[in-house]
């Protein structure tokens, strides 16, 4: 091989290595643009670029725009005319569902996590009742991390969890509705410098008025 053809590959190395090792795109689902194949089905890669979508394992390469399952694992893209469903934000969402199989129903993707990243935050509708609930799963490479509600919209969730250990790393983000996870919809991921901080407890902070009410009450006593 002679210097110029050594040159152009270590180049194209260079290019393909930036961007295999490019950020995480489409957190928000907006670059949908659903290519149909029947009625109400998609192609994955044109319903949810970037993203890969796995039932049980298995990698989908179609799924339902504004259908959903019955009884089994699925993901569905949520867009304009749902009936069920409707966006958290912007035009599309994504749902999650599972009803009580062991098989996962999955969305995941692999890019750099942002330099500097204390927080993964994301919205979500949590299973509606009657539906069986659950968590779902949430990992960054192998290792799941937990999670909590730090804030609320209209109509849905914030949540937030601790993913600094990671920040800076090209790892694989995956999100999952496990076992009797019932259906999640989520929207608007993102990353945040911003430790988690979770959401103040109503009945927490009602006791802790009382608490200090109470204290000043003493205070006042002991004075007079």
């Amino acid at each position: 091989m002679n210097a110029e053809a050594l040159l152009a590959f270590l180049a194209a190395s260079l290019t393909l290595g930036t961007a295999a090792q490019g950020t995480l795109q489409n957190l928000d689902f907006e670059q949908a643009n659903p290519i149909f194949i029947s009625y109400g089905v998609a192609t994955t890669a044109s319903a949810m670029p970037y993203w890969t979508v796995t039932i049980a394992g298995v990698q989908q390469t179609e799924i339902g725009v504004n259908e959903f399952t019955i009884g089994a694992p699925g993901v569905s893209l949520v867009g304009p005319g749902s009936t069920v469903f409707g966006p958290i934000d912007g035009n599309y969402s994504v749902v999650l569902q599972n009803y009580g199989t062991a098989a996962y129903a999955s969305i995941s993707q692999t890019g750099m996590i942002p330099d500097g990243s204390q927080s993964l935050l994301f919205e979500a509708r949590p299973p509606i009742a009657p539906a069986p609930s659950g968590p779902l799963d949430i990992q960054i490479g192998n290792q799941t991390v937990s999670y909590m509600q730090v804030g609320s919209g209209p109509n849905y969730a914030i949540y937030a969890a601790n993913i600094s250990a990671w920040a800076g790393q090209a790892e694989t983000l995956t999100i999952s509705d496990p076992y009797l996870g019932g259906n999640w919809e989520l929207d608007d991921i993102t990353f945040s410098p911003n430790a988690v901080v979770p959401e103040p407890n109503p009945l927490f902070l009602t006791g802790l008025g009382s608490a200090l009410l109470g204290l000043y009450r003493r205070y006042m006593i002991r004075k007079q």
